[in-house]
């Protein structure tokens, strides 16, 4: 269940720190993928120490900043790491940045993160255009009582993953001659990664990356009536696909491989929403 008392507050900080933003976009990033922040132009930073509900990052390759930015004129929120389930924290931090957004006027959110991969002909360093997810967390964030704040008690999810910005991806994509894949993310609840039979079994289930975050972001954004867009960072082949151990330290390479395509395909993004006048 959400508390609303740590989102209030945690509102109050960020519009006295920022008493002049109104972003139109917010963006997650995920693991390894802070420095994607570096592409904007920055307007102001908060640690997320700084802000309630949210509370310092607790995993490595999380920078645990919020930045005020702005790409092509889009004003944008740009979460420099998340807050996961897995971490033993409450739903108040993972929904902390979609309350953020949607309490500040914003209307989309850029859902990104570090995945393995379960297709043997992808490999490390691949950028996956998320169409669809699959949540095995056993949890959702909109258990408990309801909160008119995050939509209708029972939320359609035929459509979470918007197709005119999954469009509008594409098209960045090919402007700056990225290859994109396109597939089902599928979330575990983590921090154990998976074992290869899980990977045999979610793989005849329909995923093609998997991972520990996003869904539940996904979930709460799309009840809230945000629109979303996800992209994952293949950093890694799943367990059993290749002969070897599975490390956050491979994943946090990879991912910081993957850095230049990923700026270069975000900035294009941005010009692209630019002219949707998102």
């Amino acid at each position: 269940m959400i508390d609303r008392k740590p989102l209030n507050a945690s509102l109050t900080a960020v519009k006295k720190a920022f008493p002049k933003a109104k972003p139109k976009l917010g963006m997650i990033l995920g693991s390894g993928l802070s420095d994607i922040a570096d592409a904007f132009k920055p307007l102001g930073t908060l640690s997320y120490d700084k802000i309630p509900g949210l509370g310092k990052a607790g995993v490595v390759g999380h920078a645990g900043r919020l930045l005020w930015g702005e790409s092509a004129g889009v004003e944008t929120f740009i979460f420099q790491g998340r807050r996961h389930y897995y971490e033993g924290v409450s739903w108040d931090a993972v929904a902390t940045p979609l309350f953020l957004l949607k309490s500040l006027g914003a209307k989309a959110v850029f859902l990104t993160n570090a995945a393995g991969g379960t297709n043997p002909k992808w490999k490390p360093g691949d950028l996956m255009i998320i169409e669809d997810h699959i949540n095995m967390m056993g949890v959702t964030p909109l258990l408990g009582k309801h909160d008119p704040f995050w939509g209708q008690r029972f939320p359609d999810q035929s459509f979470i993953y918007d197709r005119k910005l999954r469009a509008a991806l594409a098209r960045a994509g090919q402007k700056a001659k990225i290859s994109l894949r396109k597939g089902v993310y599928f979330a575990g609840t983590g921090p154990t990664y998976e074992t290869p039979a899980e990977i045999r079994a979610w793989r005849k289930l329909g995923a093609d990356a998997v991972g520990m975050s996003t869904v539940p972001e996904a979930m709460l954004a799309n009840a809230a009536g945000l629109r979303v867009v996800g992209l994952s960072c293949i950093t890694n082949m799943a367990a059993g696909i290749l002969n070897q151990p599975l490390t956050h330290e491979e994943v946090f390479e990879t991912s910081q491989k993957a850095m230049s395509n990923m700026k270069k395909l975000i900035l294009q993004f941005w010009k692209e929403l630019a002219k949707e006048k998102i």
